[in-house]
């Protein structure tokens, strides 16, 4: 017996189930528009790299601990705002980063130089920590403090890009506006494409040796003569899938001309223009604050 289909809006019960986290989302699938709040999505992937990038290189540069402070909470607030976060994604951002921060400025701190951390300024000489002979001063932690949240701005500034944008797009992107030679950017498409196709065999195959009885037991030895038993038929199915990839893009008549139609297009509008523009002077005007 049959069961009739509801023919309404599909396009929505998609977004909502996506928004749902009940379904997938194909990275290969147009970009679901979120509304103009969460104006990141709606951007070129190419504009949220190149905006952030000279801030980048600013903290790599930067010594004091003012410049990565001002950044974290700026690119912090601009993902809270502009991003469409997952449950697990805010997670990640908002609490499992800044414990990671504490826990780097502390191992950082005792590694740092006792001669840059007595020149930390403030009361830098004021011990927190002694064991013996050894002393872990504000200074050390203020030094360990000042890498981990550089390294943090760092990773902040290319989660822009990286959680709200596809790798797929990125590609076409490139190609489109960059003028990255197709062959090159579609064969990094297709190697991209590859990465859930062998979670999906590999789960496959877990599930035909659990069946069979391969490989039982517990503790480390086993886990090693199970990962080992996955690793031929994995193999085995990566070629396969590699050879079918290739006679589909040979028949398709992939690298015969200089150019290629695009299905998906990715345009560079203004208001990428303006993104950059605004992080730019965004950027210099930090600066300026960090080193008043």
């Amino acid at each position: 017996m049959s069961v009739p289909v509801p023919r309404g809006d599909g396009g929505a019960s998609v977004r909502d189930g996506r928004r749902a986290g009940r379904m997938p989302v194909d990275p290969y699938a147009e970009a679901v528009d979120h509304g103009p709040v969460r104006f990141l999505h709606r951007l070129n992937p190419l504009a949220k790299v190149g905006g952030p990038l000279p801030a980048m290189i600013v903290l790599i540069v930067a010594r004091g601990i003012e410049l990565p402070v001002l950044f974290c909470i700026v690119t912090g607030a601009l993902i809270l705002v502009g991003a469409h976060l997952t449950r697990r994604a805010a997670v990640g951002v908002f609490v499992v980063l800044p414990a990671v921060v504490a826990v780097l400025s502390v191992s950082f701190g005792l590694w740092a130089d006792p001669a840059e951390a007595a020149t930390a300024g403030g009361a830098a000489s004021t011990v927190l920590v002694q064991i013996g002979d050894y002393r872990f001063t504000a200074g050390a932690l203020l030094v360990g403090a000042t890498t981990a949240l550089r390294l943090a701005g760092i990773l902040l500034l290319s989660l822009l890009a990286g959680l709200t944008s596809t790798g797929p797009d990125l590609v076409r992107a490139l190609v489109q506006q960059l003028h990255v030679p197709y062959r090159v950017g579609y064969t990094v498409l297709a190697a991209y494409r590859f990465v859930p196709r062998f979670r999906h065999e590999l789960d496959i195959i877990r599930q035909a040796h659990r069946v069979r009885g391969v490989a039982p037991g517990r503790g480390p030895l086993a886990a090693l003569r199970r990962w080992l038993g996955y690793v031929v038929p994995l193999l085995a199915g990566a070629l396969r899938h590699a050879e079918r990839v290739a006679l589909a893009m040979d028949s398709r008549a992939f690298g015969a001309f200089g150019t290629r139609t695009e299905r998906h297009l990715v345009p560079f509008r203004m208001r990428d223009w303006l993104f950059m523009a605004a992080f730019w002077a965004l950027t210099a005007a930090l600066v300026l604050v960090g080193a008043s």
